[in-house]
């Protein structure tokens, strides 16, 4: 008799990227969950921190959170859908800058209700990496 080990969930992909860009999630936000590129800038990585919130990729989130404040471990409630991503705000955050802020709203549903998280994120550079420091909910 053979012993199964247990494998670890693997997000599934969907067709089109959840964080609303008219594109492909491949050639969108799942190239950076892949690892084949970074985040180029500070609304790029906080858009495919939502696609990855969406798809439930533990590790990308991980990975792309800033050292000083990155949890030991997140726990994603795979009842939670995010839905729709609209980006209200950005300051700097471009190939120039060192630190930038994105203002989003996400929206969800949870147990047949619907939702929103209004927040502005702040993201700085790692080795070169955007990653996300911290937020202030806005709501």
């Amino acid at each position: 008799m053979s012993r199964r080990t247990q494998r670890p969930v693997r997000p599934v992909a969907p067709k089109a990227c959840p964080c609303g860009l008219p594109a492909a999630y491949a050639e969108c936000c799942g190239r950076y969950h892949s690892g084949a590129a970074a985040a180029p800038t500070a609304e790029a990585l906080m858009r495919s921190r939502f696609s990855a919130f969406a798809v439930q990729d533990g590790p990308y989130l991980l990975r792309t959170w800033h050292p000083d404040t990155r949890p030991a471990g997140l726990d994603l409630d795979p009842g939670m859908r995010w839905t729709r991503l609209e980006i209200l705000d950005t300051t700097d955050g471009s190939a120039f800058h060192t630190t930038g802020t994105v203002t989003f709203r996400a929206h969800y549903t949870h147990g047949g209700e619907a939702g929103s998280l209004h927040e502005q994120s702040r993201f700085s550079r790692v080795e070169g990496a955007w990653v996300y420091l911290d937020a202030v909910f806005a709501d």
